[in-house]
């Protein structure tokens, strides 16, 4: 049911007139009443009306891209391809009818600032929202996720997920396209274990985040597969999504394990890390020691040696995203697709010398 000014201002024992004042900031109401209104606004989950209509149900024509960091390549070639799908049609003079306005919400992987973007959204009566890379594996956060995003699609919301995995027990979502993380990590460590490698390190991504358990549990199908699975504990380092932690925890992997003839990273910007901290204990790439990472960002092929990776297709799911919550594209069965991921073989593998 939807909730009125009414309702907010008898949560907050106000006349409404005091609520509108309070929520267009145009006439000087006490603090204590303020604060009193804007918890009642919070508390009841009260959509203020956007700009774009006087329509209850109305959406505008704003666009929310969530991303954990727009800085990351992985995120920023997502987000600029579904950008490009959500800006058009038109003649660039924004007359066209087709157009809206992309907003890029930058969530830095927090998940209190993931609903918060949800909720600016929800009030500003946002036409869709995209939400792009792995999901916070918490059961508090999933299920405040899933009333939002309800709400949301109440509203008339269109909601895409990019590169995560659906949300359990919810129907609002339109689409989720989800990346074969487990496939592809599967197919990265049998291609290590073929050319002879046997144990094998892991600098894995944070916990509790979808991409970095799928990206593991494929590297530990495939060493189970080959008889290879012991401690793996002992072998695998958590950490952020970024070149300093793949640094740090390359050189904690060697310490512990100086046996390691291949390390396996969380991903591209990772891999760089682990590559300067061999080389920093003086070791040779991939003489001594294989590199491999996730992702195929553009700079990868580029690295000395180029990076043997798993390549994700991030500007093609992004702008199949982007079409998705324009309404411009039909959304697969069951509103799930699968991403296949793609092993690209360069020059940081090898076979162990030793």
């Amino acid at each position: 049911m939807t909730v009125t000014l009414a309702d907010v201002a008898a949560r907050a024992r106000v006349s409404p007139a005091t609520v509108s004042r309070v929520l267009n900031g145009n006439y000087p109401v006490a603090s204590s009443t303020r604060e009193r209104v804007l918890r009642a606004v919070d508390e009841l989950d009260y959509v203020l009306n956007g700009p774009a209509s006087s329509l209850a149900a109305a959406t505008s024509d704003l666009v929310g891209i969530l991303v954990n960091d727009i800085a990351d390549p992985f995120f920023g070639i997502m987000a600029g391809a579904a950008q490009s799908e959500i800006g058009g049609p038109g003649d660039g003079s924004g007359r066209g009818g087709g157009e809206k306005l992309a907003v890029v919400c930058n969530t830095g992987g927090s998940p209190e600032r993931e609903l918060t973007y949800l909720t600016l959204l929800q009030r500003q009566r946002a036409a869709a929202v995209v939400l792009t890379g792995g999901a916070l594996e918490d059961p508090a956060h999933q299920a405040a996720m899933a009333v939002k995003l309800a709400r949301l699609a109440d509203a008339g919301t269109r909601i895409v997920f990019c590169g995560r995995p659906p949300l359990p027990d919810t129907d609002a979502v339109v689409a989720a396209l989800a990346f074969d993380n487990r496939g592809g990590a599967r197919r990265l460590t049998e291609h290590l274990i073929a050319l002879g490698h046997r144990r094998i390190g892991y600098v894995a991504g944070p916990l509790e985040r979808t991409t970095t358990r799928h990206r593991l549990e494929g590297h530990r199908e495939a060493m189970k597969a080959a008889g290879l699975y012991g401690d793996e504990e002992s072998v695998t380092v958590h950490g952020p999504y970024d070149r300093s932690s793949g640094y740090d925890a390359t050189l904690e992997l060697l310490r512990r394990e100086p046996e390691v003839t291949a390390v396996v990273a969380a991903n591209d910007t990772v891999a760089l890390g682990a590559c300067a901290a061999v080389r920093d204990r003086g070791l040779r790439i991939p003489q001594d020691i294989s590199v491999a990472g996730f992702d195929d960002l553009p700079f990868s092929v580029d690295a000395v040696p180029a990076l043997t990776t798993v390549r994700l297709p991030l500007f093609e799911a992004g702008a199949r995203a982007g079409r998705l919550a324009m309404g411009k594209e039909t959304p697969p069965p069951g509103g799930v697709a699968t991403i296949a991921a793609e092993l690209m073989e360069r020059g940081s593998t090898a076979a162990p010398a030793r």
